[in-house]
């Protein structure tokens, strides 16, 4: 039989798989941070054969060329693909072996132009194949077609629709669908529909790539609900076509407080992953506060210039650990050092800063006069809802608009507060009076305080 293991990288929104017949494996779309595969390829006692990229990923970096060159597996990339490193080329139509397990290579542009799907089977071959899509017929959606160039993206949605519409009428109903994006990447068109599994029985019945009958209207469709995505893509794609080295996730160099004084005043990013409660209360001045969690990776490498010195302040030196491996999935190898401990003993006498945080009920009480609402969500989310008479400036353009601001107090909000903990870092650091609100938007709109 085969048997598939999920590896899910739930901060990024993505997830890597694991198809074994018991005893050899092949891995699909490997994040960075092998060592999970690796330890589940030991508890299950499995030899690792191929490894397989459905595409060059745009939102990660791929540890499928170091997965393969640590095992002796072959490493399965699209001949078009025009990568600088060794790999087993494939085409459409093409089969492979490993194992009872038989791998079948299908075309399937869209989300790029040279993008495949893979279809497994093991054993009898009258029970249903498993297809692994990555970016192409996702939960009840499909990824996005913009990423490759903009100019392209009608091109590649029409690719899209019929790439999902052929793998959905060319294999079973009952054959599993296991899609690399589709639950929170911003690689994907739309967020998954139906829960965390599907078949292709489920996608002819839920998938609006599928179910829309007129090519053009799913198009207009899909363009028009294109979104923002994090500017670290762009660095991405052309590190995975170079073949990624080797990570260290070893402990980072413990910097002393002078070092974080000199490093702050030098403008690189010193970064503190306390919650944003514990942030505002206190933080060396100078820092930016970017809340350790499951968005800190993706934002963090959203609004850093690309290629700024880095250094991390954390509770403890497992905060540090994790944030260093939510990094280097994006290409941020090795920050410059850590810093672990109280905000006092890390200033070391140094003066710190605060600023208070507030709810949308204080917004409501306050006196309009003595403050500016400034709204750092997206576009689309602005478009839908906002604050009347806020100022809206997406958080990505934020450190490059200070200078539209007005000299007043500024009251941050986006939709859960974690964006506007950013912000309102970012304006502190520059030395602006800040609140932050942290409070969630539908509070506001239950308060009559949007339009």
């Amino acid at each position: 039989m085969l048997n598939v293991e999920v590896i899910a990288t739930e901060e990024l929104g993505d997830r890597s798989y694991l198809a074994h017949d018991g005893v050899v494996a092949i891995v699909v779309d490997p994040q960075r941070d092998i060592d999970r595969i690796e330890a589940l390829l030991a508890e299950r006692g499995l030899t690792l054969a191929l490894v397989v990229e459905t595409h060059i990923h745009n939102d990660y970096v791929t540890g499928g060329h170091q997965l393969a060159a640590r095992t002796g597996a072959r490493y399965v990339v699209n001949a078009d693909d025009p990568v600088t490193f060794g790999r087993t080329a494939v085409r459409a139509g093409d089969e492979l072996t490993a194992g009872n397990m038989t791998v079948r290579v299908v075309a399937t542009p869209g989300h790029t132009f040279t993008h495949l799907a893979y279809v497994i089977s093991a054993g009898d071959p009258s029970t249903a194949p498993a297809v692994f899509t990555g970016g192409s017929l996702l939960y009840g959606s499909v990824g996005r077609t913009d990423l490759v160039d903009p100019a392209h993206t009608d091109e590649l949605t029409r690719a899209q629709y019929h790439s999902a519409r052929h793998l959905a009428a060319s294999l079973p109903g009952e054959a599993a669908v296991y899609p690399t994006h589709g639950f929170g990447s911003f690689c994907s068109a739309g967020p998954a529909v139906g829960g965390p599994s599907g078949t292709i029985a489920d996608e002819r019945a839920r998938n609006d790539a599928v179910l829309e009958a007129d090519e053009d209207t799913f198009v207009t469709r899909l363009v028009a609900g294109l979104t923002a995505y994090p500017a670290y893509y762009a660095h991405m794609a052309p590190a995975n076509l170079a073949g990624p080295g080797p990570i260290d996730l070893s402990p980072l160099p413990t910097l002393q407080p002078r070092e974080l004084a000199e490093r702050i005043a030098a403008g690189e990013w010193v970064v503190d992953l306390r919650d944003r409660t514990a942030y505002a209360a206190e933080h060396l001045t100078g820092s930016i506060g970017i809340g350790l969690g499951p968005q800190f990776a993706t934002w963090l490498g959203w609004v850093i210039p690309w290629n700024t010195p880095l250094t991390l302040i954390g509770e403890n030196p497992e905060q540090v650990a994790d944030a260093q491996r939510q990094l280097v999935r994006i290409g941020i190898d090795r920050p410059e050092g850590r810093a672990t401990g109280t905000i006092d003993a890390l200033a070391d006498g140094r003066p710190t800063r605060s600023y208070p945080a507030a709810t949308f009920d204080d917004l409501r009480s306050g006196r309009d006069e003595d403050r500016v609402i400034l709204d750092v969500r997206r576009d689309d989310e602005h478009a839908v809802a906002h604050i009347r008479g806020a100022l809206h400036i997406p958080l990505p353009e934020l450190a490059d608009r200070l200078g539209e601001l007005p000299v007043r107090q500024l009251w941050v909000h986006c939709q859960s507060a974690y964006r506007a903990s950013i912000g309102a870092s970012l304006l502190d650091r520059a030395g602006f009076d800040v609140v932050l609100i942290a409070d969630e938007f539908p509070h506001a709109q239950e308060l009559g305080l949007t339009e």
